[in-house]
Parts: structure tokens; C-alpha cells; sequence
């Protein structure tokens, strides 16, 4: 990957209407990126509304202004691109890849939703419909669905935005009202709520003039007021049991509190390498001695933010160990193993060779993803939104190869010192009718 690649040129700018924008030319590949992150996330839904973030991604894809259900999917597949959106705990992407020359057309279509969704009662029923079918297979039909990222949470957590499952309650999205769509709307995609994301095979200039024309317009509104999420943490271990009759083996989540990465992203990067340490690879410590040591899992794996993806939320955010382990195995050996191990890398810190080598791994890994233009931008625009810099994308590399020895040795101590929250999943029997007994 070129140098280019990595540390892009970032050209940044606000609109009249609040909109911030970052352009990102890249001239290594004839093709173009456009998102558009929108400051609202599962942490933001008002109570009652649980999964509305969600279904809301839903219906910024079925029409606009302008265009009919289904003609955006036209027009960027009609121009030989990609495009998708999601909703994560403190903000919704937009995103679509096309060929350069499309430029103009990708940010049309953005800026047309972004300006005016077509809210209706019929998109809205068949959308809940859609999110609906999506719970139930990708949660309630498969093994282990929902874990850790739906079910911790609720565990280590006591606040309603960060406890409660962002990805929909059946009840409370049936209740979800056009009303309730067009508050929201209003709400949190004004354009001073957003970041817009622009990279790839682009002139500045021209570029900056296609943004201003095409969302230069949209009608400025009042930004709402971002809570702060953050809670107390806990003061005595949390444990919950939840039955799945999906499950074949038992399997364990232990949940910790990360360092704010605002305040502290030395340190939450440490965590980041701890985990590593932990579970990276064949040689990492819990791998060699629960996996084919002591043979009492089947996997494990640690690390920083409840999706896998460190630097993906803002504070409260949390280190997870998960671990999948045979029946005749109880939680708490493999809890206590896990103690020992942050133990021993709390007293003797982790030598430098080791520590380079999984320092190396990660920052071969952030090259391989941010190769394609697509995660690059993703990253970017996330970064910029949550933490106001873009730059962390590209500089995660140089930052993690800094943290030293001492620093994951004081990340083990600070997992040691928590009040974690333990979720066990238990297979439940079925009876031959199929019904869990």
C-alpha cells in the first residue's frame, strides 16, 4: 500500500447548514466513496422506542424527495457501484463506492434523503417487518445470537441507553409511529448532525463545488444536545444466566469498563493490545493455555468494543472476553484462568519482542482493511464524528507500535481491579415437540 493510502490528504470544511465535510483524494484507484455519518445510535433512542436507530437506517433506504422506492439501489448499481448502510451504539452510516465519473450521482442521492426521506405508513409497516425478520434470524434462530454485543450489555450496564438491545424489541417497534419517524428525523439528521465523508479519485475543487451544490441547500436546523452516556461503575461482580436452546456448548462473556479514548487513548490502546496478547493467534496466552493446554475451550477471543471493532464508540465503551467451552466445564475454571492471566501479565510485563511482533500483526492488519477505499473512508468518517479526527484512522499504526510493555501490564492491572460482569450461556434441552423445556 502506498504511504498515500494510509495518510491521506484531508481537506475539511462546514457548509452554512452545519453540515461538516472531509474530502480525502486519492488518485490511486478510479473510483469514489461518499458516506454520510449521522450522529445517532442505539444510545440515543428515547425510551420506549428501543431499535428505532435501527429501523430508521431502514427507511432512509425505501425513497426520498426526488426518487421513488427503490431508485437509489438503481442508480448505483446502474453506475456499476455498491452501497449499504448500519447502525452502531453512537451513530448511522450511509455509504456507496462507485466509479469516479459517477461522483456527481452519489452526491445527489445522499444529499437528497439526507434532505427529505419518504416517510410513509406502508414503508413504515413493511420496514418494521423487514427489521422483525431480521431479529429472528440473525438472534432468536441462531446459536449464540445476540452474543455478547445484545446481552452484555444489559450485565455490566445499568443506564437505559447503554443497557437496553439497540438492534429491536418485537413490542416496541409494532408501536413505532409515523409521528414517532418524523421527530426523529428532525431530531438527528439535521445537517449539523452529520459528517460527510468523501474519498477516492477526486479533484478538491470540483468536488468542494458539487457538495456545496448539492447540500448547500438543505435547510439548517437545530442540533440536538448529546447526553453524556457515562454511568458508575460497578461495585461488585454482575452475573446473569440466559438459556439457548440454539446453543451446542456452554459459552462465557466477561465485560470490563475501557479508559475513555477522548481522555485516554494510550491507554484504551493498550487494551487493544492486551487483548491481543490474550487471544490473537496460536501463540496468544489464553489460546495456548485454555485451548490447546489445558483443552477448556473450544475458542476464546478478547478485545476492545462490544462489535469487535476498537475506537467504535464513545465513553462508556467495553473490553469483552468471550469463550466458547465444553459442558462438563464450569464458568468460573475458566473465569479463574482468565484472572490468572491478567494476573501474570499485570506482574511481569510482556517482553518487547512479543509485544512488537503483535504490534506488527495489527498494524499489517489495519494496512490489509484500509487498502480498499471503502473501509477507508468508513474509518474516517466514524473517527471524525466521534472523537473530531479524522487523522486516528491512519495514524492507529504508528500510535499502537508506542504503547509499551508497562502500559498493557497497567491495562491487565485495571481489568483486575474491575467488578466485571460474567453473561453464561446455557444450551436448553428441547423436547421432541421441539419446545424448550
Amino acid at each position: 500500500m502506498s504511504s498515500a493510502q494510509m495518510t491521506p490528504e484531508l481537506h475539511r470544511f462546514t457548509l452554512p447548514n452545519g453540515l461538516r465535510v472531509l474530502l480525502a483524494p486519492d488518485a490511486s484507484t478510479p473510483v469514489v466513496a461518499v458516506a454520510v455519518h449521522v450522529d445517532v445510535g442505539f444510545r440515543s433512542e428515547p425510551e420506549g422506542r428501543t431499535g428505532f436507530a435501527h429501523l430508521f437506517e431502514h427507511l432512509m433506504f425505501q425513497g426520498s424527495e426526488s426518487l421513488e422506492k427503490l431508485a437509489h439501489f438503481r442508480h448505483v448499481q446502474g453506475s456499476g457501484g455498491v452501497f449499504n448502510g448500519s447502525t452502531h451504539q453512537d451513530y448511522t452510516d450511509y455509504f456507496e463506492v462507485l466509479p469516479s465519473a459517477a461522483l456527481e450521482r452519489a452526491l445527489f442521492l445522499e444529499a437528497d434523503r439526507l434532505r427529505a426521506p419518504r416517510l410513509t405508513e406502508e414503508n413504515l409497516r413493511n420496514q418494521v417487518d423487514v427489521v422483525k425478520e431480521e431479529i429472528r434470524l440473525n438472534v432468536l434462530s441462531r446459536p449464540y445470537g445476540g452474543f455478547p454485543w445484545i446481552l452484555l450489555p444489559p450485565v455490566l450496564y445499568d443506564t437505559f441507553p447503554n443497557a437496553h438491545n439497540g438492534y429491536g424489541d418485537f413490542s416496541e417497534l409494532e408501536q413505532a409511529t409515523l409521528d414517532d419517524a418524523a421527530a426523529f428525523f428532525d431530531s438527528y439528521y439535521a445537517p449539523g448532525n452529520a459528517v460527510l465523508t468523501v474519498a477516492g479519485d477526486l479533484n478538491v475543487d470540483e468536488a468542494t463545488a458539487l457538495v456545496e451544490k448539492h447540500f448547500g441547500d438543505i435547510p439548517e436546523r437545530p442540533v440536538p444536545a448529546r447526553p453524556s452516556f457515562a454511568e458508575p461503575a460497578p461495585t461488585a461482580e454482575k452475573r446473569e444466566v440466559v438459556p439457548d436452546a440454539h446453543a451446542p456448548l456452554p459459552a462465557l462473556a466477561l465485560g470490563y469498563r475501557l479508559p475513555d479514548p477522548a481522555t485516554d487513548l494510550d491507554g484504551y490502546l493498550a487494551h487493544t493490545l492486551l487483548g491481543s496478547v490474550l487471544t490473537d493467534g496460536e501463540a496468544a496466552r489464553l489460546q495456548q493455555r485454555l485451548v490447546y493446554g489445558e483443552g477448556i475451550v473450544t475458542d476464546v477471543s478478547a478485545g476492545c468494543g462490544l462489535f469487535g471493532t476498537p475506537l467504535d464508540a464513545r465513553d462508556p465503551d467495553t473490553f469483552t472476553v468471550t469463550a466458547v467451552h465444553p459442558a462438563g466445564v464450569t464458568a468460573d475454571r475458566v473465569i479463574g484462568a482468565v484472572d490468572e492471566e491478567l494476573d501474570r501479565l499485570a506482574g511481569e510485563p510482556i517482553a518487547e519482542e512479543e509485544l512488537a511482533r503483535i504490534a506488527a500483526r495489527w498494524s499489517a492488519s489495519l494496512h490489509h482493511e484500509q487498502d480498499r477505499v471503502m473501509s477507508r473512508m468508513l474509518a474516517m468518517g466514524a473517527r471524525e464524528l466521534l472523537y473530531g479526527k479524522a487523522e486516528l484512522a491512519a495514524e492507529l499504526p504508528t500510535r499502537l507500535a508506542a504503547i509499551g510493555p508497562k502500559q498493557v501490564a497497567e491495562a491487565a492491572t485495571r481489568l483486575r481491579e474491575q467488578h466485571h460482569a460474567v453473561l453464561v450461556i446455557e444450551p436448553a434441552a428441547q423436547s421432541e415437540t421441539g419446545e424448550t423445556e
